[in-house]
């Protein structure tokens, strides 16, 4: 069913809220993703202060294209398009790169805005594979813990060789 001009013009102020004021959004192409799966992703996104929402190319192209973003916007052609953002740079595309891993192998990440700037493929996917927050502090802890281990251990090892 075809949008109204009002409900178009109510879209593209939704779309260009969402641009101006979140600090990453992943654009998707989500052929063959079931409502269950949507719901899911949908979830999980806005668990993490994040959204998700199915849009239409041309309305996004209007958004974008009017929107003070630099760099060169990716292709939208092609699939149902979707967008996942969030006020944390790394949550939706991490979110999308973890549901996709698990769930649904039909999601992929077509590019994106990271920082004020448009984000390719190989990017948005780069940004993806950092670890949340919780798994870099423990690999921060085990990088510092590390030498202090291999100290003990010497010293045990040294220990054991004077009382034998």
């Amino acid at each position: 069913m075809a949008l109204t001009k009002i409900q178009k013009t109510h879209v593209l102020e939704k779309f260009s809220d969402i641009v101006k004021n979140a600090q990453s959004v992943v654009f998707l192409h989500i052929k063959g993703i079931s409502v269950n799966d949507t719901n899911m992703l949908r979830e999980n996104l806005r668990n993490n202060d994040g959204g998700y929402n199915v849009v239409k190319k041309t309305l996004l192209s209007k958004v974008l294209s009017s929107a003070s973003i630099t760099g060169e916007i990716p292709t939208l052609s092609g699939g149902e398009l979707a967008i996942a953002y969030s006020s944390d740079l790394i949550t939706p595309a991490r979110e999308i790169f973890n549901f996709k891993k698990k769930y649904n192998d039909n999601i992929t990440i077509i590019g994106g805005i990271f920082e004020g700037k448009y984000i390719s493929s190989a990017e948005a996917q780069a940004i993806a594979a950092i670890p949340a927050p919780q798994v870099l502090r423990g690999m921060f802890v085990n990088v510092i813990n590390s030498p202090i281990q291999g100290m003990v251990i010497a010293l045990s090892k040294i220990a054991e060789k004077k009382s034998a």
